[in-house]
């Protein structure tokens, strides 16, 4: 590490260190604020089940919404932000990992891995979005380029990908060496867990009504969070840089953006929006991570998205390294490569 750097991660140390403390009456106040009515709305929608099928899918806007929220709780319990004591991060984050479909300890260390490698060309790695420069993207061959054009869709990022990640993925993570004792050990008992909570249900209420439920909530969490992962990092003006010329603070500062939006649902969202700030120091809570940018003018001149705008961010699928910009498949044309579809050689 260089003296330069030493000497920024010592500047924002100083500056972002108010904001690292964990408020046990305000943790305890959001978990309440959230998983109170997210019980409520489920109880509510197996009752609407005997009124109107249209009834419960409408329920299941605000309820993914607070699965969504508690996601962002569990998130904070995986940084040891949520809570100042680090046994309660762990308890909660993994009854939370149960309710999300998200073995704790997995998670928590392959976000870590996001973390610390956001951003560095030679480290994409657990826990990102993938992502081609032109140049991969040109000298692959013509199935690993459709698979990749099939992989950045909006219908596998929104809708496939959340239900692979979640469902199948997290019950049997192979990416995960066999070295990570922990991490398997979670993966295996948020199973237990889940088999567990599945026969309850069926037992109770019953298979079918269980996943009428189930289905639209966990449908429309996922691709709220899978969406707001994606767009907080795959704009056009973000930060790649080769591991010699990375920097983590850039990459927190250019890599990360602002997802400036409606009021009400920044608070679903557990204010993951101010996604700068949380990369620059993961340490921060979701309920500081606002005043932080507020009261830190360095922090307020970052790239800001609104949802209209973050829209436009679906067509970006290549890191162009001479323009230092992401760019869609049709702007290949301009770069004097054609359309660069998948059935054209790579010259």
């Amino acid at each position: 590490m260089t003296a330069k750097t030493e000497t920024v991660a010592a500047y924002w140390n100083r500056v972002l260190a108010p904001y690292k403390k964990p408020d046990t009456r305000r943790a305890i106040v959001q978990l309440l604020d959230t998983a109170v009515p997210f019980v409520g709305l489920w109880a509510l929608m197996l009752w609407s089940l005997q009124v109107s099928y249209a009834l419960t899918l409408l329920l299941a806007i605000p309820a993914a919404g607070l699965l969504v929220r508690l996601f962002i709780i569990q998130h904070d319990c995986g940084h040891g932000s949520f809570f100042p004591s680090r046994r309660a991060n762990h308890v909660l984050g993994f009854i939370l990992g149960v309710v999300t479909l998200t073995p704790y300890r997995y998670w928590r260390r392959t976000h870590a891995i996001h973390h610390a490698t956001a951003g560095n060309l030679d480290r994409r790695e657990l826990g990102d979005v993938k992502t081609l420069t032109v140049r991969e993207y040109l000298s692959a061959g013509r199935w690993k380029r459709l698979g990749y054009r099939l992989y950045r869709s909006a219908f596998v990022l929104l809708v496939v990908g959340p239900t692979y990640q979640f469902v199948v993925k997290h019950r049997l993570p192979f990416d995960a060496p066999l070295s990570w004792k922990q991490e398997w050990a979670s993966v295996i008992w948020t199973n237990v867990a889940l088999a567990a909570v599945v026969l309850t249900m069926a037992w109770t209420v019953g298979l079918g009504s269980f996943l009428l439920v189930w289905a639209p909530v966990f449908l429309l969490s996922g691709a709220a969070g899978i969406w707001l992962f994606y767009v907080q990092h795959q704009f056009e003006d973000t930060y790649w840089e080769g591991q010699q010329e990375w920097d983590f603070h850039l990459a927190g500062i250019e890599g990360s953006s602002f997802y400036d939006l409606p009021a009400v649902v920044h608070w679903f969202t557990g204010n993951i929006g101010y996604h700068h700030v949380h990369h620059l120091s993961s340490a921060i809570p979701n309920y500081r991570l606002r005043q932080a940018m507020e009261e830190t003018p360095e922090l307020q001149h970052v790239t800001r998205l609104t949802f209209l705008e973050s829209l436009k961010c679906q067509r970006l699928k290549l890191w162009d390294e001479e323009s230092r910009t992401l760019i869609g498949f049709r702007d290949l044309k301009s770069l004097g490569t054609g359309t660069g579809g998948p059935a054209e050689s790579p010259s």
